[in-house]
């Protein structure tokens, strides 16, 4: 059941990006140097497993070791880092909108530190099983090493990160509650601070001011006051590989969802892209005979799950005849399409293309992301790359990243 739950989410979820590989930036330390990697390589292999205890660091306490491979499959450990005075490691991930909020803080703090002999790192600790489309609402990636090299090339992250999602076997030992969570050491790596990095999440509003003060004072061998020593860590709970039985029920819960089919007539499909809503409309035409179709239908249905809770609805929208409807609304059930879906209420197609517009051709399929009002703020003719869709959504300025 592990198995073929992974899987399934590799190819439901993710499609589209789960054997994308990219190879990112070099490494360079804050001395401008490479960071100390291995050669070793890297497949990943997240599962469930059965649930452990989870450590709460105290201020004092020794960084427990780890060996975890960054983006580019090359592995780090607690000892490459020796020579650094400070050490910071972050615990965050793809996905969290808290998360993302912090990148670029995060990553102005390793350019100001730089010849400092500070190291930044950053350690991805989630389950990748453990997390829903639900859960992906403020992204395009979830967790799986492979979407880590997707967020690490868009951002240009000029810090390791790493990943620990199999079976968090060294984020336990740290003990992070929420993405972000940062860790600060000193060069005997005791313990000087955890918590926040600041106490301002929405970007532009804070400056890193909790961490760098960790940092300034751990340089200066000087112990922060109790009080500020460790700080709450607000963020996206942590997707640990026991918790999956919320995920479990939440599919078993879509896929049991009804699924209908209506007729639609062209008059009803002009108003229908009009979008006179307050909400951002996606609209794929297909049919049951197109086979690239029905190949990437399965996304569609990930991205209405992802971005369904927020200002956003797909419609789908069969170009088989009226006559089979029952035929496309099979389909629609085999994909668990629990949302709007139509089948043109006639069979001419140039009466269905001449209401859609000049810059259709009549192929299939075709996607549109419309806008209220109904201008089209992005058209697909042919078969979508799902990442870039999904970005296309979720940098459009009515969904965003952040709250």
């Amino acid at each position: 059941m592990n198995a073929q739950l992974r899987n399934t989410l590799l190819s439901g979820i993710y499609l589209s990006t789960a054997f994308i590989f990219f190879q990112c930036g070099k490494n360079t330390d804050s001395a401008g140097g490479k960071f100390p990697i291995s050669s070793d390589s890297f497949v990943p292999n997240p599962r469930v497993v059965t649930e452990k205890p989870i450590a709460k660091l105290a201020i004092g306490d020794q960084a427990p070791p780890f060996k975890l491979p960054d983006v580019e499959g090359k592995f780090h450990s607690l000892d490459d880092y020796a020579d650094f005075e400070v050490l910071v490691v972050n615990f965050t991930c793809n996905h969290c909108p808290t998360a993302q909020a912090y990148e670029d803080r995060y990553m102005a703090l390793v350019r100001e530190y730089e010849g400092k002999s500070v190291a930044l790192i950053a350690i991805s600790t989630n389950s990748p099983i453990a997390v829903l489309p639900e859960e992906l609402g403020y992204t395009d990636l979830g967790d799986y090493y492979e979407e880590m090299k997707i967020r690490a090339v868009d951002k240009g992250y000029n810090f390791p990160y790493l990943y620990d999602g199999d079976t968090h076997e060294f984020s336990l030992a740290y003990g992070p509650t929420a993405t972000p969570h940062v860790f600060v050491f000193d060069k005997k790596r005791k313990l000087t601070y955890s918590g926040r990095i600041d106490a301002s999440e929405k970007p532009g509003t804070g400056n890193s001011e909790d961490l760098r003060m960790a940092i300034e004072a751990t340089l200066k061998g000087e112990a922060l006051p109790a009080e500020k020593a460790q700080t709450p860590a607000f963020g996206c709970s942590m997707k640990w590989a026991w918790k999956n039985e919320y995920t479990l029920k939440t599919n078993k819960d879509w896929a049991a969802k009804e699924v209908t089919i209506e007729k639609l007539s062209p008059a009803g499909l002009a108003d229908l892209l009009k979008n006179d809503t307050d909400e951002l409309l996606l609209v794929n035409f297909w049919a049951t005979w197109c086979g690239p179709c029905i190949i990437e239908y399965p996304e569609f249905v990930t991205i209405q799950r992802m971005y369904g809770e927020r200002d956003f609805q797909f419609v789908s929208v069969s170009m088989d005849t009226p006559d089979q409807a029952e035929k496309a609304l099979k389909f629609l059930k085999g994909k668990a399409s629990a949302l709007p879906n139509y089948i043109m209420d006639t069979e001419d197609k140039y009466a269905v293309i001449k209401v859609v517009g000049s810059d259709w051709d009549g192929s299939l399929p075709i996607t549109l992301l419309i806008e209220p009002g109904g201008k089209v703020a992005y058209r697909v003719p042919g078969t979508i790359d799902a990442l870039k869709l999904k970005k296309a959504i979720v940098d459009h300025p009515m969904i965003g990243r952040y709250y």
